[in-house]
Protein backbone atom coordinates (compact mmCIF):
# COMPACT_ATOMS: atom_id res chain seq x y z
CA UNK A 1 0.00 0.00 0.00
CA UNK A 2 1.55 3.49 -1.01
CA UNK A 3 -0.54 6.96 0.05
CA UNK A 4 0.25 10.23 -1.46
CA UNK A 5 -1.71 12.51 0.09
CA UNK A 6 -2.47 11.21 3.69
CA UNK A 7 -0.91 13.20 6.98
CA UNK A 8 -1.42 12.39 10.69
CA UNK A 9 -2.57 15.71 11.77
CA UNK A 10 -2.89 15.11 15.39
CA UNK A 11 -3.29 12.69 18.36
CA UNK A 12 -4.97 13.07 21.89
CA UNK A 13 -4.48 10.26 24.22
CA UNK A 14 -6.06 9.35 28.00
CA UNK A 15 -4.24 8.23 31.20
CA UNK A 16 -6.42 6.28 33.77
CA UNK A 17 -5.76 8.18 37.07
CA UNK A 18 -5.55 4.70 39.28
CA UNK A 19 -1.21 3.50 39.43
CA UNK A 20 -1.09 -0.39 39.84
CA UNK A 21 2.49 -1.84 39.98
CA UNK A 22 3.84 -4.76 38.99
CA UNK A 23 4.94 -5.91 42.73
CA UNK A 24 1.55 -5.43 43.67
CA UNK A 25 -0.22 -7.63 41.46
CA UNK A 26 2.18 -10.54 42.38
CA UNK A 27 2.17 -9.49 46.33
CA UNK A 28 -1.59 -10.48 45.55
CA UNK A 29 -0.39 -13.91 44.34
CA UNK A 30 1.63 -14.70 47.43
CA UNK A 31 -0.18 -17.82 48.13
CA UNK A 32 0.30 -19.38 44.99
CA UNK A 33 3.85 -18.18 44.49
CA UNK A 34 5.04 -19.86 47.90
CA UNK A 35 2.98 -22.92 47.12
CA UNK A 36 4.88 -23.27 43.71
CA UNK A 37 7.92 -21.40 45.05
CA UNK A 38 8.34 -18.94 42.53
CA UNK A 39 9.86 -15.48 44.21
CA UNK A 40 7.72 -12.35 43.82
CA UNK A 41 9.13 -10.20 41.30
CA UNK A 42 9.48 -13.05 38.47
CA UNK A 43 7.11 -10.36 36.21
CA UNK A 44 8.61 -7.52 36.14
CA UNK A 45 12.06 -9.41 35.52
CA UNK A 46 10.77 -11.03 32.86
CA UNK A 47 8.81 -8.09 31.09
CA UNK A 48 10.99 -5.26 32.13
CA UNK A 49 6.66 -3.82 33.43
CA UNK A 50 7.28 -1.73 36.77
CA UNK A 51 3.60 -0.70 36.72
CA UNK A 52 0.44 -0.26 34.43
CA UNK A 53 -2.63 1.98 35.00
CA UNK A 54 -6.65 1.11 35.78
CA UNK A 55 -9.96 3.01 34.76
CA UNK A 56 -11.66 3.74 37.77
CA UNK A 57 -14.23 0.68 38.44
CA UNK A 58 -17.30 0.84 36.31
CA UNK A 59 -15.35 3.15 33.89
CA UNK A 60 -17.01 2.65 30.42
CA UNK A 61 -14.36 2.77 27.30
CA UNK A 62 -16.35 5.28 25.38
CA UNK A 63 -15.72 7.57 27.92
CA UNK A 64 -12.15 7.20 27.65
CA UNK A 65 -12.38 7.60 23.61
CA UNK A 66 -14.35 9.93 23.92
CA UNK A 67 -11.96 12.82 26.30
CA UNK A 68 -8.77 11.14 23.43
CA UNK A 69 -10.90 12.10 20.04
CA UNK A 70 -11.97 15.86 21.94
CA UNK A 71 -8.18 16.62 22.73
CA UNK A 72 -6.83 15.04 18.93
CA UNK A 73 -9.72 17.66 17.60
CA UNK A 74 -8.64 20.36 19.27
CA UNK A 75 -5.06 19.98 18.72
CA UNK A 76 -5.38 20.01 14.87
CA UNK A 77 -8.10 22.84 15.39
CA UNK A 78 -10.64 21.06 13.05
CA UNK A 79 -14.21 20.64 14.43
CA UNK A 80 -16.35 16.86 14.56
CA UNK A 81 -17.99 17.94 11.47
CA UNK A 82 -15.12 17.65 9.21
CA UNK A 83 -14.89 13.79 10.54
CA UNK A 84 -15.85 12.00 7.72
CA UNK A 85 -15.20 8.73 9.54
CA UNK A 86 -14.98 7.39 12.71
CA UNK A 87 -13.49 3.74 13.66
CA UNK A 88 -13.06 2.32 16.95
CA UNK A 89 -10.33 -0.57 17.26
CA UNK A 90 -9.88 -1.72 20.31
CA UNK A 91 -10.58 -5.24 21.80
CA UNK A 92 -12.84 -3.67 24.75
CA UNK A 93 -15.91 -2.59 23.45
CA UNK A 94 -18.87 -1.65 25.31
CA UNK A 95 -21.53 -4.13 23.48
CA UNK A 96 -22.14 -6.79 20.78
CA UNK A 97 -24.12 -3.91 18.91
CA UNK A 98 -24.28 -1.47 18.61
CA UNK A 99 -21.16 -0.73 17.40
CA UNK A 100 -18.80 1.36 20.48
CA UNK A 101 -17.57 3.84 17.25
CA UNK A 102 -21.69 5.22 17.06
CA UNK A 103 -21.37 6.24 20.86
CA UNK A 104 -18.38 7.57 20.73
CA UNK A 105 -19.23 9.72 17.49
CA UNK A 106 -22.21 10.57 19.26
CA UNK A 107 -20.18 12.06 22.25
CA UNK A 108 -17.60 14.24 19.81
CA UNK A 109 -20.28 15.77 17.62
CA UNK A 110 -19.68 13.88 14.52
CA UNK A 111 -22.15 14.46 11.54
CA UNK A 112 -24.35 12.05 10.11
CA UNK A 113 -22.79 11.74 6.90
CA UNK A 114 -19.86 10.05 8.68
CA UNK A 115 -18.29 6.57 8.11
CA UNK A 116 -18.66 4.78 11.98
CA UNK A 117 -18.21 1.54 12.85
CA UNK A 118 -15.89 -0.71 14.43
CA UNK A 119 -13.00 -3.01 13.64
CA UNK A 120 -11.58 -6.22 15.51
CA UNK A 121 -8.31 -7.36 14.86
CA UNK A 122 -6.77 -8.11 18.50
CA UNK A 123 -3.46 -5.66 18.99
CA UNK A 124 -3.68 -3.72 15.59
CA UNK A 125 -7.06 -2.79 15.40
CA UNK A 126 -6.23 1.18 15.58
CA UNK A 127 -3.49 0.80 12.72
CA UNK A 128 -6.13 -0.77 10.87
CA UNK A 129 -8.53 2.18 11.87
CA UNK A 130 -5.54 4.38 10.18
CA UNK A 131 -5.21 2.02 7.41
CA UNK A 132 -9.18 2.36 6.69
CA UNK A 133 -9.16 6.37 6.93
CA UNK A 134 -6.05 6.54 4.72
CA UNK A 135 -7.73 4.25 1.97
CA UNK A 136 -10.98 6.44 1.83
CA UNK A 137 -8.77 9.90 1.83
CA UNK A 138 -6.88 8.53 -1.01
CA UNK A 139 -9.61 7.34 -2.79
CA UNK A 140 -11.16 11.06 -2.55
CA UNK A 141 -14.11 9.85 -0.31
CA UNK A 142 -13.44 11.69 2.97
CA UNK A 143 -11.22 14.25 3.92
CA UNK A 144 -10.62 14.00 7.15
CA UNK A 145 -11.28 10.89 10.02
CA UNK A 146 -10.29 9.28 13.38
CA UNK A 147 -9.28 6.33 14.52
CA UNK A 148 -9.99 5.62 18.26
CA UNK A 149 -9.17 2.99 21.46
CA UNK A 150 -9.62 2.81 24.90
CA UNK A 151 -8.53 -0.53 26.35
CA UNK A 152 -9.31 -1.26 30.52
CA UNK A 153 -6.89 -4.29 32.08
CA UNK A 154 -8.60 -4.01 35.30
CA UNK A 155 -11.26 -6.26 34.88
CA UNK A 156 -9.35 -9.02 33.18
CA UNK A 157 -6.03 -8.36 35.69
CA UNK A 158 -8.71 -8.92 38.84
CA UNK A 159 -10.40 -12.32 37.69
CA UNK A 160 -7.43 -13.85 36.09
CA UNK A 161 -5.67 -13.02 39.78
CA UNK A 162 -8.63 -14.93 41.51
CA UNK A 163 -8.88 -17.84 38.97
CA UNK A 164 -4.75 -18.51 39.53
CA UNK A 165 -5.56 -18.49 43.45
CA UNK A 166 -8.25 -20.80 43.55
CA UNK A 167 -6.99 -22.98 40.91
CA UNK A 168 -3.46 -22.93 42.69
CA UNK A 169 -1.78 -24.81 39.74
CA UNK A 170 1.35 -24.36 37.51
CA UNK A 171 -1.04 -25.38 34.21
CA UNK A 172 -3.19 -22.32 35.22
CA UNK A 173 -0.59 -20.08 36.16
CA UNK A 174 1.60 -20.16 33.11
CA UNK A 175 -0.94 -19.69 30.12
CA UNK A 176 -3.06 -17.10 32.53
CA UNK A 177 0.57 -14.69 33.41
CA UNK A 178 0.33 -12.35 30.32
CA UNK A 179 -2.86 -11.19 31.92
CA UNK A 180 -0.46 -9.78 34.40
CA UNK A 181 1.45 -7.35 31.87
CA UNK A 182 -2.10 -5.75 30.55
CA UNK A 183 -2.63 -1.63 31.33
CA UNK A 184 -5.75 0.94 30.54
CA UNK A 185 -5.54 3.81 28.35
CA UNK A 186 -6.96 6.10 25.47
CA UNK A 187 -6.17 7.22 22.05
CA UNK A 188 -6.95 8.94 18.77
CA UNK A 189 -5.74 9.07 15.86
CA UNK A 190 -6.71 12.08 13.58
CA UNK A 191 -6.10 11.85 9.63
CA UNK A 192 -6.42 14.24 7.06
CA UNK A 193 -5.96 14.94 3.39
CA UNK A 194 -2.90 17.56 2.14
CA UNK A 195 -5.64 20.16 1.96
CA UNK A 196 -6.71 20.12 5.56
CA UNK A 197 -3.69 19.89 7.03
CA UNK A 198 -1.96 22.52 8.53
CA UNK A 199 1.45 21.39 9.12
CA UNK A 200 1.92 19.44 5.64
CA UNK A 201 3.57 17.20 8.32
CA UNK A 202 3.87 13.41 9.35
CA UNK A 203 2.76 12.29 6.05
CA UNK A 204 1.75 8.69 5.75
CA UNK A 205 3.51 6.68 2.93
CA UNK A 206 2.22 3.33 2.95
CA UNK A 207 3.12 0.07 4.52
CA UNK A 208 2.96 -3.86 4.29
CA UNK A 209 0.75 -6.03 5.87
CA UNK A 210 0.95 -10.31 6.64
CA UNK A 211 -0.81 -12.92 8.37
CA UNK A 212 -0.21 -16.47 9.88
CA UNK A 213 -3.38 -17.62 10.82
CA UNK A 214 -2.59 -21.24 10.92
CA UNK A 215 -1.45 -19.41 14.67
CA UNK A 216 -5.05 -18.41 15.40
CA UNK A 217 -5.13 -20.52 18.77
CA UNK A 218 -1.59 -19.07 20.70
CA UNK A 219 -3.82 -16.27 22.34
CA UNK A 220 -7.71 -16.17 23.20
CA UNK A 221 -9.03 -13.72 25.15
CA UNK A 222 -12.99 -13.64 25.18
CA UNK A 223 -15.89 -15.57 27.18
CA UNK A 224 -17.21 -18.39 27.82
CA UNK A 225 -20.66 -19.66 29.14
CA UNK A 226 -20.46 -19.91 32.94
CA UNK A 227 -21.97 -23.29 34.62
CA UNK A 228 -24.56 -21.38 37.13
CA UNK A 229 -27.74 -20.20 35.83
CA UNK A 230 -29.03 -16.35 36.34
CA UNK A 231 -31.10 -13.61 35.23
CA UNK A 232 -30.35 -12.50 32.04
CA UNK A 233 -28.02 -8.88 32.69
CA UNK A 234 -27.47 -5.99 30.49
CA UNK A 235 -23.87 -6.05 30.84
CA UNK A 236 -21.07 -4.45 28.72
CA UNK A 237 -18.40 -6.55 26.97
CA UNK A 238 -15.49 -4.33 28.79
CA UNK A 239 -16.91 -5.22 32.21
CA UNK A 240 -15.75 -9.00 31.45
CA UNK A 241 -17.68 -10.48 34.46
CA UNK A 242 -21.25 -11.13 34.39
CA UNK A 243 -23.81 -13.93 35.46
CA UNK A 244 -23.67 -16.19 32.51
CA UNK A 245 -20.47 -16.01 31.18
CA UNK A 246 -16.47 -16.20 32.66
CA UNK A 247 -13.44 -14.94 31.07
CA UNK A 248 -11.43 -17.05 28.60
CA UNK A 249 -7.57 -16.40 28.48
CA UNK A 250 -5.32 -18.13 27.23
CA UNK A 251 -1.71 -17.27 25.80
CA UNK A 252 1.41 -19.53 24.72
CA UNK A 253 3.79 -16.45 25.06
CA UNK A 254 7.03 -18.43 23.62
CA UNK A 255 4.65 -19.62 20.63
CA UNK A 256 3.35 -16.44 20.36
CA UNK A 257 6.76 -14.50 20.35
CA UNK A 258 8.73 -17.33 18.10
CA UNK A 259 6.18 -17.23 15.31
CA UNK A 260 5.02 -13.68 15.39
CA UNK A 261 8.84 -12.31 15.25
CA UNK A 262 9.36 -14.77 12.23
CA UNK A 263 5.86 -13.29 10.66
CA UNK A 264 7.61 -10.19 11.33
CA UNK A 265 10.67 -10.46 9.73
CA UNK A 266 8.50 -11.41 6.34
CA UNK A 267 6.67 -8.20 6.69
CA UNK A 268 9.56 -5.93 7.44
CA UNK A 269 11.14 -6.95 4.19
CA UNK A 270 7.82 -6.42 2.24
CA UNK A 271 7.44 -3.09 4.26
CA UNK A 272 11.03 -2.16 3.15
CA UNK A 273 10.36 -3.10 -0.45
CA UNK A 274 7.06 -1.07 -0.76
CA UNK A 275 8.31 2.24 0.29
CA UNK A 276 12.02 1.51 -1.45
CA UNK A 277 13.78 2.00 1.52
CA UNK A 278 17.00 0.03 3.31
CA UNK A 279 17.19 -0.99 6.87
CA UNK A 280 19.64 1.81 7.37
CA UNK A 281 16.99 4.39 5.94
CA UNK A 282 14.58 3.89 9.31
CA UNK A 283 15.79 6.75 11.30
CA UNK A 284 13.47 5.51 14.05
CA UNK A 285 11.20 2.77 15.41
CA UNK A 286 7.51 2.29 17.08
CA UNK A 287 7.05 -1.22 18.24
CA UNK A 288 3.92 -2.75 19.85
CA UNK A 289 4.64 -1.90 23.53
CA UNK A 290 4.65 -6.45 25.32
CA UNK A 291 7.30 -5.96 27.12
CA UNK A 292 11.35 -6.30 27.13
CA UNK A 293 12.34 -9.40 25.93
CA UNK A 294 10.13 -9.21 22.89
CA UNK A 295 11.14 -5.51 21.71
CA UNK A 296 14.89 -6.81 22.06
CA UNK A 297 14.14 -9.88 19.96
CA UNK A 298 12.65 -7.56 17.38
CA UNK A 299 14.70 -5.23 16.84
CA UNK A 300 17.74 -7.90 16.99
CA UNK A 301 15.52 -9.90 14.25
CA UNK A 302 15.11 -6.75 11.97
CA UNK A 303 18.70 -5.26 12.56
CA UNK A 304 17.07 -1.84 14.19
CA UNK A 305 19.06 -0.44 17.00
CA UNK A 306 17.39 -0.20 20.27
CA UNK A 307 18.52 3.72 20.86
CA UNK A 308 16.23 4.60 18.37
CA UNK A 309 13.34 2.97 19.57
CA UNK A 310 10.71 4.48 21.85
CA UNK A 311 9.18 2.87 24.69
CA UNK A 312 6.40 3.44 27.34
CA UNK A 313 5.80 -0.16 28.63
CA UNK A 314 7.44 -0.39 31.60
CA UNK A 315 5.43 2.14 32.98
CA UNK A 316 2.05 1.61 30.26
CA UNK A 317 1.85 -2.44 30.21
CA UNK A 318 0.54 -3.88 27.37
CA UNK A 319 -2.37 -1.44 26.56
CA UNK A 320 -3.64 -3.68 23.57
CA UNK A 321 -4.32 -1.73 20.65
CA UNK A 322 -3.76 1.56 22.10
CA UNK A 323 -0.10 0.99 22.98
CA UNK A 324 1.58 1.37 19.31
CA UNK A 325 -0.01 5.11 19.13
CA UNK A 326 -0.23 6.09 21.99
CA UNK A 327 3.72 5.66 22.42
CA UNK A 328 4.11 7.47 19.12
CA UNK A 329 2.24 10.82 20.53
CA UNK A 330 4.79 10.90 23.65
CA UNK A 331 7.21 9.98 21.21
CA UNK A 332 6.47 13.45 19.29
CA UNK A 333 5.95 15.37 22.92
CA UNK A 334 8.83 14.37 24.25
CA UNK A 335 11.28 15.56 20.90
CA UNK A 336 12.51 11.84 20.73
CA UNK A 337 11.09 12.55 16.77
CA UNK A 338 12.55 15.11 14.24
CA UNK A 339 11.23 16.76 11.47
CA UNK A 340 11.80 14.48 8.71
CA UNK A 341 12.61 11.34 10.06
CA UNK A 342 11.28 8.38 8.64
CA UNK A 343 9.66 6.12 11.10
CA UNK A 344 8.58 2.64 10.95
CA UNK A 345 5.47 1.70 13.00
CA UNK A 346 5.98 -1.98 13.92
CA UNK A 347 2.53 -3.46 14.76
CA UNK A 348 1.77 -7.48 15.45
CA UNK A 349 -1.44 -8.87 17.11
CA UNK A 350 -2.33 -11.98 18.37
CA UNK A 351 -4.50 -14.29 15.21
CA UNK A 352 -1.50 -13.55 14.32
CA UNK A 353 -1.07 -10.03 12.02
CA UNK A 354 1.29 -8.12 11.28
CA UNK A 355 0.99 -4.24 9.90
CA UNK A 356 3.82 -1.85 9.48
CA UNK A 357 3.54 1.63 8.49
CA UNK A 358 6.21 4.50 7.34
CA UNK A 359 5.78 7.76 8.05
CA UNK A 360 7.63 10.83 7.43
CA UNK A 361 7.89 13.10 10.01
Amino acid sequence: MRYTKVHIESFGYELPPVVVTTRELEERLAPLYQKLHIPVGQVEHMTGIHERRWWPDGFEVSQGAIAAGRKALEASGLDASDLGMVVYGSVCREYFEPATACRIADGLGVGGRAFVYDISNACLGVLNGMVEIANRIELGQIRAGISIGCETAREINEVMIARMLEAGDMETFIPSLATLTGGSAAVAVLLTDASLSREKRRRLLGGAARSAPQFHELCTWGLEPASREGQRTRTPLGSVCSRHYSPLHYTDAAAVQKNGVELGGQTFRDFLDTLGWKVGDVDKTICHQVGAAHRETVLKTLGLPSARDFITYPFFGNIGTVALPITLAIAEEREFLDVGDRVGLLGIGSGLNCLMLGVEW
